[in-house]
């Protein structure tokens, strides 16, 4: 496992733990965990051959990572009952994004 692997999946957990601590301080263990939970949107990496490709970007390779799919979830957040998971959801995707950007070659990443 990689340092960058690593971070990767380090910022899975973390950015949605400081999202859940600043903007819902008072239920921010639920929000969190609510959050983690859309972590499961990664299931659609069983379609692929390989399951796991350290060098490919995810964004419009899986379908639950398809900009449509990622429209779906900006639409969530507009929903109180769906906020959070859509949220989580564009959490995710932006971490799968800030890979694609590093591997290539953008600036910072």
């Amino acid at each position: 496992m990689t340092l960058t692997l690593i971070f990767h999946l380090a910022l899975h957990a973390l950015v949605p733990l400081v999202i859940a601590l600043v903007f819902f301080r008072d239920q921010w263990q639920k929000a969190w965990l609510i959050m983690l939970a859309t972590m499961l949107v990664d299931l659609d990496h069983l379609l692929a051959d390989p399951i796991f490709a350290a060098d490919r970007c995810s964004i419009g390779f899986h379908p639950l990572h398809t900009y449509t799919a990622i429209t779906g979830y900006l639409l969530m957040t507009l929903w109180r009952p769906l906020r959070l998971v859509g949220v989580g959801l564009l959490i995710h995707m932006v971490v799968d994004a800030s890979d694609c950007w590093r591997m290539a070659g953008f600036a910072g990443f």
